[in-house]
């Protein structure tokens, strides 16, 4: 699918608002460090006082000229850099300030061929509009591994957590550099959602590109662009996104209403992204026998042997921090 109009201009309005925000913050900067360091200021202002200088000697042919300003503008440059670390400013103090330093929060970068492409961060605005990710941008403002407790979970129930925290984590360390899927499943509010949540968080913030669909919501919008006439562009489009997107969280598996036409399309997009070696994370209360006797044969087999599978099982965190607090409010 692509942008509208309307939908691309909301983007690139971002990216000017970003631009203006980063040239008011360096602005700034610039005049902090000139009022609490005379000497950088003079030294900025020499700068092009030793360029019409040496342009004068470059006409004149004093063919020495432009090494000669080489030499004085490295000794500027080394000086400001003391003054700085002097002052207590650390030494990128005055660089540029972007919030992607990849594409210089223009959205593109230049390609191998010469051409512009839309950087990773444009990807994912695109990503956020076009599958109105709402639900994962709430769940990973409140979910992230700074917020991660063991302090609900006993025994057995604990260790699982402890196990599938560790490898969360480390699917987060190595991701991008070793291809690595994730299932997470068990009883219902064990911190399934919270966990993917910690990864889609980590990796946003790393740049990668992240659809995230619940179970019913991704089949249903498959099966819309798949009877609809009109929208076979549409179709094509989604799931070109579905299988090339960096990571593919699909939460609460078995909550559709699943039929031949779901087990087909599911196995289609797993077995896709297995090829393309690009990573998927599903969640789902079902255990592994409802998986086998639910889906077909081939989607069973490519979890249980292309996928980490972490068990976790307790009681309904959800229920329990709402008695908690209740307990607490009446005392």
């Amino acid at each position: 699918m692509a942008l509208s109009n309307s939908q691309y201009e909301i983007i690139t309005k971002r990216y000017q608002r970003i631009r203006d925000e980063n040239r008011r913050l360096a602005d700034a900067r610039k005049q902090e460090v000139y009022e609490a360091v005379p000497e950088y200021l003079e030294l900025a202002e020499s700068i092009s006082t030793l360029s019409v200088a040496s342009a004068k000697r470059m006409l004149e042919g004093d063919e020495t000229a432009l090494s000669g300003l080489h030499e004085e503008l490295a000794r500027v440059t080394a000086r400001q850099r003391q003054l700085l670390a002097g002052h207590g400013f650390p030494a990128d103090y005055l660089e540029p300030v972007y919030r992607c330093s990849d594409c210089r929060d223009t959205g593109y970068i230049a390609s191998e061929n010469g051409f512009r492409e839309k950087c990773h961060c444009f990807r994912q605005q695109e990503i956020s509009i076009l599958y109105a990710q709402s639900h994962i941008q709430d769940m990973i403002e409140q979910e992230n591994f700074s917020t991660l407790s063991y302090k609900y979970y006993q025994d057995d129930d604990l260790r699982r957590f402890e196990a599938a925290a560790d490898i969360s984590r480390k699917f987060v360390t190595d991701f991008g550099e070793s291809y690595r899927n994730l299932f997470f499943y068990g009883t219902v509010g064990t911190g399934k959602s919270f966990l993917s949540g910690c990864i889609a968080r980590e990796l946003l913030q790393k740049g990668h590109s992240v659809i995230y669909f619940s179970a019913a919501g991704l089949f249903d919008t498959l099966a819309r662009y798949t009877f609809e006439a009109r929208s076979k562009d549409s179709r094509h489009d989604l799931c070109e996104d579905l299988y090339s997107c960096d990571l593919l969280i699909i939460d609460d598996l078995g909550t559709e209403i699943t039929n031949s036409f779901v087990t087909s399309e599911l196995f289609s997009c797993l077995n896709e992204r297995h090829l393309r070696s690009r990573s998927t994370l599903i969640s789902t209360n079902i255990s592994l026998e409802e998986l086998r006797d639910r889906y077909s044969d081939r989607i069973f087999s490519r979890i249980t042997s292309s996928f980490t599978l972490c068990k976790l099982t307790g009681p309904d965190i959800r229920i329990l921090k709402k008695r908690l607090a209740s307990a607490t409010y009446t005392t």
